[in-house]
């Protein structure tokens, strides 16, 4: 009888699937050493979702040794994440403590703090509750390392894995440069380090190299000022006399949107109570739209015809402090970034500074009311001649981080024009709400000196306007230095004065209101008002001078000088409304 032997058929081993939970796990718990303290700013809504997105994205890059070695999955895990840990809580520490994001302006305040006053921050702001809440961040993070497995992936999808992430991490922050045609090693190095900062541990890493950076920077700036030779024959009016000067610097702050100077909308009806005691001049402008550029000429002899005074002349400062003054600086602006660091040089010349803002980011929260606490205790030194100034965060965009939302007035489309769409509203809005809680700081400092006796005098400006949807076409929103239009450059500019300062240095400013000038003269117009004469002033460039003469208003680049535009010939389509 035959026989048939069966050959069975071959076993086909079945694929294994690819784990993606176990990845998706491992992303979290690597995200988590970041991603918390971010997602508390986004519960807070206290800075753009930028910061979070972008730590989302680096946090990915740890996943790739795992990728490449699951079996050693929770090794890697422990030995990345203790260390990643540790250095999340200083950027959770700090946001609980201030509210803030880490950034490179901390450790310029960290380095710049001695011993005794890290101590006495750390009495001032430790709880009871921060140890508890450390160990639930310990746990948490504990409990996402005993969730990890290996992540088994197919060659294929471990290769697709691992060049996504770099897709996305290095690749795709080049795309606008390269769309742009602009693209350089230098500039994908820094879009790249940008990108990485929010996350841990390149937040320190990359902050501390900026930091250093900017501190030379800073520091051959602030060497090259102290080289610089003092003003000839300088005179002071208020020799030997207890005196106090405050010197107050806006933001973005576009005087078409004051009712203080006719606005439709009562966004400053603080100052407008206080009218009768202010000298409002109502002609002003700014030279450039951007803060460095404006103040490089507001608080030198630099102006639009000589921009590079302001290296080789004193500054402002500098002045004040030959006349025996001692100086102060109160700033809500950012510290120590790649575009402060002449503003922080600027700082560095006074005698003490208080940094209020150390955001690594402009658009995150930042109230002005908190420099009225610096203010006070300032107030309270016993030099007898003070100078204060007092730099505001304004009404800088985002417009809806400048003030608390218990501030807000302006909600829905009342008491605007007709073409207003609903974007343009909610800008406008925004942007009026931060003009009224400006007014309220701004006249709560006004307060603050008036309940101390002595001669004392405020001045109030802005660096330079803004242009929210203002101008013809309604179009523009922010500032474009190659296409002017007079919101960009429109600015406030008050002076209050007390009693005692007003019988000390009369004058009759009555002529002087509606005069054309440009806040590049600022420091002639300064020494003015403040009763200083030395060897260079120019009275015919000062505002409150009889001298005075009117001079075009130079608007744009100063390195292009046949560029420049003057704001007095704009058409009036770019004027206004």
């Amino acid at each position: 009888m035959p026989s048939a032997l069966t050959v069975p058929a071959p076993i086909e081993t079945p694929r294994k699937a690819n784990d993606w939970r176990a990845l998706i796990w491992a992303f979290l718990f690597f995200w988590y050493f970041s991603g918390i303290t971010h997602l508390l700013i986004q519960l807070d809504d206290g800075a753009s979702f930028v910061g979070f997105r972008r730590a989302m994205l680096a946090s990915l890059l740890w996943l790739i040794p795992i990728v490449l070695w699951p079996r050693h999955t929770r090794r890697i895990g422990a030995i990345l994440g203790v260390p990643l840990w540790c250095l999340s809580l200083f950027s959770l520490g700090y946001y609980s403590i201030y509210g803030q994001e880490f950034s490179q302006s901390v450790l310029f305040i960290a380095f710049e703090s001695n011993t005794r006053e890290a101590g006495e921050y750390f009495a001032q702001y430790f709880a009871w509750w921060m140890l508890p809440a450390l160990l639930a961040y310990a746990g948490g993070a504990f409990l996402l390392w005993r969730r990890l497995r290996p992540a088994s992936l197919t060659p294929r999808a471990a290769t697709g894995t691992i060049l996504t992430i770099l897709l996305l991490v290095f690749v795709a922050p080049q795309y606008k440069d390269a769309a742009r045609g602009v693209l350089s090693w230098h500039g994908a190095r820094s879009t790249i380090l940008k990108h990485l900062e929010p996350a841990v541990p390149w937040q320190m890493a990359i902050g501390y190299t900026e930091y250093q950076q900017q501190l030379g920077h800073m520091q051959e700036l602030l060497e090259q000022n102290r080289q610089l030779p003092p003003l000839a024959n300088l005179v002071d009016a208020n020799a030997g006399r207890p005196t106090t000067l405050v010197l107050v610097i806006g933001e973005s702050t576009n005087r078409q949107h004051m009712s203080l100077y006719g606005y439709h909308r009562q966004t400053t009806p603080r100052l407008d109570g206080m009218r009768d005691q202010l000298r409002v001049f109502r002609n002003v402008v700014s030279p450039r739209p951007y803060t460095i550029e404006a103040l490089q000429q507001i608080l030198t002899f630099a102006d639009q015809e000589h921009p590079d005074l302001h290296l080789d002349t004193p500054s402002l400062l500098n002045m004040m402090k030959q006349a025996g003054y001692k100086t102060f600086w109160i700033t809500n602006q950012q510290t120590l970034t790649k575009r402060n660091t002449m503003l922080t040089s600027f700082s560095q010349q006074t005698d003490e500074q208080y940094y209020l803002n150390n955001n690594r980011d402009q658009n995150a929260r930042s109230y002005d009311d908190q420099v009225l606490d610096p203010l006070r205790r300032v107030l309270d030194d016993p030099a007898l001649k003070k100078l204060i100034v007092v730099h505001l965060l304004g009404t800088h965009m985002r417009y809806e981080f400048r003030y608390p939302e218990e501030a807000t007035v302006f909600r829905d489309k009342q008491g605007l024009p007709d073409w207003a769409d609903a974007r343009q509203t909610d800008f406008i809005n925004q942007y009026d709400n931060a003009v009224r809680f400006q007014d309220k700081v701004l006249a709560e400092l006004i307060d603050t000196l008036a309940a101390k006796d002595g001669a004392t005098m405020m001045t109030y400006l802005s660096d330079h306007g803004e242009d929210v949807f203002d101008s013809a076409g309604h179009d523009v929103i922010g500032r474009n230095e190659g296409r002017p239009t007079l919101p960009m450059y429109a600015v406030p500019f008050l002076v209050w004065e007390s009693p005692e300062w007003r019988r000390r240095h009369p004058r009759d400013y009555r002529g002087d209101l509606d005069r054309a000038w440009q806040t590049s003269h600022f420091i002639h117009t300064w020494a003015d008002l403040v009763g200083i004469i030395f060897d260079g002033h120019d009275p015919s460039k000062s505002l409150v001078n009889p001298a005075f003469r009117e001079r075009p208003l130079w608007a744009g680049n100063p390195g292009a000088p046949k560029q420049l535009v003057d704001l007095r010939t704009l058409p009036a389509s770019a004027r206004r409304h």
